[in-house]
Parts: C-alpha cells; sequence; structure tokens
C-alpha cells in the first residue's frame, strides 16, 4: 500500500467533491472514509486508477452520510411534531366553511345554493327540489354564484339567516332518506348554538331534534315509510323530544318569533300528543297561520291545509287547497288523503296514483302506490 500517494491523492480529491456540491467538512469527512476503504481493498484489489476510485468511494461516502442525516432530522420532526399525551382537541372547520360560503358578494339564495352544493354535497337536482325551481335553472344559479366568488377573497363570512337556511335544507335532504345528512346538520346547529345567543338558532336546533326523535319509527321493516299518524309513537326518542322542547321553551321566552320556533312549535305539539287522534289541531292551525304570516312560503300554506283538514274536517281543507298551485310538490298527494278523508275513495285512488308518478323518492312514490292499490281493492 502506497500510503504517500493516498495522502498526495487527498487534497485533489477533496477538491472535487467541494466543486459538486459538498461542503467542506462533510467532503473531509467522506475522503477519511474513503481513505479507510482503500487501505482495506487496495492491498488485495489495487484499482487501475487510483484518483477515479477515491473520488468515487468519497462521493458515495458523502451521499451515504447527506441521506443518513436527511432521515434522521426527519425523525427527529417528526417526534416533535406529535401531539401530546391526552386527549387530542377536535379541528372541525365545516361550520366556518358554511359561514364563508354565505359570502356577502352573493345573495342569500345563491348562497344557500352554494353551500348545499360545495360543502354539503347535495347534486342539483336535490338543490332544484328544495328550492321548487327546475335543475337548469339551479344549475345556472350555482354556476352563476361560483362565478361572482371566484376572484373574492373569503375572509368576510356571511350572515347567521343563511347559514341557518343551509343547514335547514341539508337537514332536511338527510331526514328524506336521499342522502343522510340529518345527524351530521344536528351536529352543526348544535356547534352553532354553543357559540351564537340566537333564538332562531334555538329554534332550528329544536325543530331537528323533535324531527330527529320520530326517525326510528317513519320507516317499516320493508323499508316502507310509515305515516306520522300511524308511527309507533313508543319508539319515539323522548329523551331528544325532552330536549328540544326545553330548547324551544327558552327561545320562545324571549319573544322574538322566528319561522324554525314557529315550526318547531308544530313539531312540539305533535310530539305531545299521546296517540294521533288526540293531536292539538286547531292549536296547529294557528301556528301555521304564524308562519304564513312570517315567510309565507307556498309549501307552508300546503301544510297548512292538512292541518285545517284535520281541524276543521277535509272539506275546509280541499277550500284551502283548492287556492293554491297545483303544481306544488306534494300538492296531489294532500288532494288525494283529503279526498279519502272526505270519503271519495274513487277521487282519492286516481289522486294517489297521480301522486306515485310525481314522487320525488323511491320510498314516498312505493307508499303512494300501496294507497292507491289499497283504495282499488276496498271497491
Amino acid at each position: 500500500m502506497n500510503e504517500a500517494l493516498l495522502r498526495g491523492l487527498t487534497p485533489s480529491v477533496l477538491g472535487i467533491l467541494v466543486r459538486r456540491g459538498a461542503d467542506f467538512a462533510a467532503a473531509e469527512d467522506a475522503v477519511q472514509d474513503a481513505l479507510v476503504e482503500a487501505i482495506r481493498v487496495w492491498p488485495t484489489d489495487p484499482p487501475r486508477d487510483p484518483k477515479g476510485w477515491l473520488v468515487t468511494a468519497a462521493w458515495r461516502k458523502f451521499l451515504d452520510a447527506t441521506r443518513a442525516d436527511a432521515a434522521r432530522r426527519r425523525r427527529e420532526d417528526l417526534v416533535d411534531e406529535e401531539p401530546a399525551p391526552g386527549p387530542t382537541p377536535a379541528a372541525d372547520d365545516t361550520l366556518r366553511l358554511y359561514f364563508l360560503c354565505a359570502h356577502p358578494s352573493l345573495t342569500p339564495s345563491s348562497a344557500v345554493a352554494l353551500t348545499l352544493r360545495a360543502v354539503g354535497g347535495l347534486t342539483t337536482r336535490q338543490i332544484a327540489q328544495a328550492y321548487l325551481v327546475p335543475e337548469a335553472t339551479m344549475a345556472q344559479r350555482i354556476s352563476r354564484a361560483k362565478r361572482t366568488v371566484s376572484g373574492v377573497r373569503f375572509d368576510r363570512p356571511g350572515d347567521v339567516a343563511t347559514v341557518l337556511r343551509v343547514l335547514y335544507l341539508v337537514f332536511n335532504e338527510g331526514y328524506s332518506g336521499d342522502v343522510d345528512l340529518a345527524a351530521e346538520a344536528i351536529r352543526l346547529t348544535r356547534q352553532l348554538a354553543a357559540g351564537i345567543d340566537h333564538p332562531e338558532v334555538a329554534g332550528l336546533l329544536a325543530l331537528m331534534l323533535l324531527h330527529h326523535a320520530r326517525r326510528g319509527a317513519r320507516t317499516a321493516p320493508d323499508g316502507g315509510l310509515v305515516p306520522l299518524a300511524e308511527q309507533d309513537r313508543g319508539r319515539w326518542d323522548t329523551g331528544m323530544i325532552a330536549e328540544g322542547v326545553v330548547i324551544l321553551q327558552a327561545a320562545l321566552a324571549r319573544d322574538r318569533l322566528g319561522e324554525f320556533q314557529a315550526q318547531a312549535a308544530i313539531a312540539a305539539l305533535h310530539a305531545d300528543a299521546p296517540t294521533a287522534e288526540e293531536t292539538d289541531w286547531v292549536q296547529i292551525v294557528e301556528w301555521y297561520d304564524e308562519l304564513v304570516r312570517l315567510t309565507d312560503n307556498p309549501v307552508v300554506r300546503l301544510n297548512r291545509a292538512v292541518a285545517v283538514g284535520e281541524a276543521d274536517g277535509p272539506r275546509a281543507g280541499l277550500a284551502v287547497l283548492a287556492t293554491l298551485d297545483e303544481s306544488l310538490p306534494r300538492h296531489t298527494a294532500v288532494a288525494a288523503y283529503l279526498h279519502e278523508r272526505d270519503g271519495d275513495a274513487t277521487a282519492a285512488a286516481r289522486l294517489y296514483a297521480e301522486a306515485a308518478h310525481q314522487a320525488g323518492n323511491l320510498a314516498e312514490r312505493n307508499h303512494l302506490t300501496r294507497q292507491a292499490a289499497r283504495l282499488h281493492a276496498g271497491r
């Protein structure tokens, strides 16, 4: 072994490594490791190009050391990033996204539609049905909303009323059975109620709880819908009902009535009745009158027609129904129910069949079809 040759080549090899990008200290270590390797290998396997051998060996040593150092640093970083022992605080930005999508640059209806599509995960068809507009119209509305916010900063959140409307529609989609979003809507509304002292936030939470308490009784073992009057009230979640009633009473006591509080009051009257026959329909009609005053919503007027039919008789309900737009969703189904209550099985069977063709989901379609078949069989 020619140690003088090794010492003579060392400065040259070191310079080559530095020119390749190695810092001097790391290059020096790599050359030393290569020299040790040369002392071990060369006596039995001398290289044809000693300098080339040393450069290659030193560069490999440098790369190995660099990779090992990077891996060590990454392991240390991962240890530093690990959360401390104990419960980890939950991080959930969903509610914040609802507020951001309800941007002040959008109209309330466009903000609701955009949020349902972008955050709620609903399809354009489902949103269109909630708004009672054609799917093409809703698609255009959502596209315009996207264009409007594409160039704005999402640093100004929308108002509470718009977010409540979104949560309400998300809950209704989950409750319908098409998309299971009801529990998520309740969770987010609880978060909102915990952070905002607002009677309508409380009203919406109460409404959701009172409706969700009946969910287990709404579906038969075969998947068919069970109407409210036929539900097994023993299957209702009494704890959830009690919570909803307490929340509602506290909200109503503040004397700032809103539509969600009024809807929750109607749901509470249904929940309070031991049987369907003992339902206080007169008081329910009064609450629907308040809702009409607050919203003038055509669907509210349709539901009020049913309540009037229960409180004052089916012909009174049909008279109210005759003043409403026949294109309203469920208008035909309500007409069928009131005609059956009035004893006109022929008209009711025909209307149930028509309503089945108009139904927005399979469970409702099957229920209406069975109603029509039941009346046909009874003739």
